[in-house]
């Protein structure tokens, strides 16, 4: 397995009196994606938030090619990471396109205004939102703005990248908004990503999608790792009923191997 880019160590976070995070370890390499899934409230996007460098952890450490997040200058962690939050809020009537070159404003190195132009042109092609570049933000369906937002870390991936060989993505529940067509091609391209050499990151809340598009599963229950492996090794039926309180059975159909789940009425 390649060096990890991104280690985080024993990592822990409380707020209010709450351990919403308590002793994750997790290290993300180049060329795989890791899905996180969780039942709600198990600290899936605080733990994402942690790792991004959003927030600090009141325990352990996160480290980028052994810095310390907190000692990497703002600059550089936007070209070394790229983070798709579940939600984005916006108050100003920006265009999509004015959205996505938001990714590329102020990032990377070498890059004349023809360049930054031609990555936000191939990242809304990417995200399937170059039709929508001219509407307005707020016009647009909850799918669409997310796939906006999509595009918008694609650019800045793409940017980062003349100053970080090595990328980490990290994606919170990107799918959540979106219909069947566009929840696959995400992934697929997220995926697409991994082969290329970024290490990718995404809260799931779909099981089936996590055992077909990840490298690694990170099982999250009450702040901590309850499981993490392979999905052949993760996703049990013991692991369904343990932490997501359900008597759903797993099944092999699927080619590999790769696990998969059927609801059924008890």
């Amino acid at each position: 397995m390649s060096t990890a880019i991104l280690q985080a160590e024993g990592v822990g976070y409380r707020i209010g009196g709450a351990t919403l995070v308590e002793g994750v370890s997790l290290d993300l390499a180049p060329g795989r994606m890791t899905v996180i899934v969780g039942p709600n409230g198990a600290g899936k996007s605080t733990l994402v938030k942690l790792l991004s460098g959003e927030n600090p952890p009141d325990s352990g450490r996160v480290t980028y090619e052994g810095a310390d997040a907190r000692a990497i200058p703002p600059w550089r962690l936007a070209c070394l990471r790229c983070v798709l939050p579940q939600a984005s809020r916006l108050a100003f009537p920006f265009t999509a396109g004015e959205i996505v070159r938001i990714g590329v404003d102020g990032i990377g190195r070498g890059l004349d205004r023809r360049r930054r132009l031609a990555i936000v042109a191939e990242a809304l092609l990417r995200a399937d939102v170059a039709h929508l570049a001219q509407r307005t933000f707020q016009s647009l369906s909850g799918g669409e703005q997310q796939r906006t937002q999509f595009a918008r870390v694609l650019a800045q991936l793409a940017a980062g990248r003349t100053v970080a060989e090595r990328q980490v993505l990290m994606l919170d529940e990107p799918i959540a908004s979106l219909d069947l067509k566009h929840q696959l091609s995400l992934l697929e391209a997220a995926a697409g990503l991994a082969r290329e050499g970024v290490a990718v990151l995404a809260v799931l809340h779909d099981l089936n999608l996590a055992a077909a598009f990840a490298d690694e599963i990170l099982v999250m229950s009450k702040g901590r790792a309850a499981a993490r492996g392979t999905p052949e090794e993760v996703v049990t039926d013991s692991m369904i009923a343990e932490v997501f309180g359900v008597p759903l059975r797993v099944g092999t159909v699927p080619p590999a191997g790769r696990p998969f789940l059927l609801p059924q009425r008890i």
